[in-house]
């Protein structure tokens, strides 16, 4: 991504990430030391494990927020905007705990953070979709066609996870849903309240993680959440 002239470098003591985690004992370890190399702010969200998935957080160097039950994704991320909120970071870093975001790639938000061209930077694996199997990426240019309509503004991978928030805008995206579809209200409220989404290129990673996601229920939500808000 090419740096614009009027950039100027971010703080990164002003930047902190947040890393929802649900049975990630394997991979939260590996993904907090490499996130804290990039970041000195870290805090892990334990949506309800049984596993050792805050023992494993917490040993690696990450603050950590347990939610006693399983409250869903949506949840988790609002945890840690709210905690990060409360410590002062000027911009919140979003990514998995599975490994699929690669924390080194935590430099291209900050360059186009401070490029100035969004008030949230979304990740986009669309530039090269070679490592997607064929039926997320069809599913995922559908979904994103139809949100974008939604935003009023091209977004071109929706579903994409990694993002950087400004704190200007936490405020208006605590409410919403609180499971998988809280990523695309997500988007949603941020163009209700002028909020600016811009997109940032990252790599397509899959390895032995075992998605959350359950097909048919998450769809019937994405459907569901999108119907709420054509009637907005």
């Amino acid at each position: 991504m090419a740096e614009h002239p009027d950039a100027v470098a971010i703080d990164r003591i002003n930047v902190a990430a947040v890393i929802p985690a649900y049975l990630e004992e394997k991979h939260v370890g590996d993904v907090v030391r490499r996130t804290l190399k990039q970041l000195p702010n870290v805090v892990v969200v334990d949506d309800g494990s049984n596993d050792r998935t805050a023992e494993e957080a917490r040993s690696a160097g990450s603050d950590v927020i347990v939610h006693e039950q399983n409250r869903g994704k949506g949840e988790s991320i609002k945890s840690g905007f709210r905690y990060w909120l409360d410590h002062g970071s000027t911009y919140v870093v979003i990514l998995d705990a599975d490994g699929q975001h690669l924390p080194e790639e935590i430099e291209r938000f900050l360059a186009a953070a401070a490029s100035g061209i969004g008030d949230l930077l979304i990740g986009t694996r669309m530039n090269d979709v070679r490592g997607m199997p064929a039926v997320r990426r069809m599913v995922n240019r559908y979904m994103s066609r139809k949100i974008s309509r939604a935003c009023g503004q091209d977004i071109p991978d929706t579903q994409c996870g990694f993002r950087m928030v400004h704190r200007s805008i936490i405020p208006n995206l605590l409410g919403g849903t609180e499971r998988f579809d809280y990523e695309t209200e997500m988007l949603i409220l941020a163009s209700r309240a002028g909020c600016r989404i811009a997109s940032v290129p990252i790599s397509t990673v899959y390895s032995d993680e075992v998605s959350s996601i359950h097909p048919v229920r998450d769809t019937l939500r994405f459907f569901k959440l999108m119907r709420r808000y054509r009637k907005t």
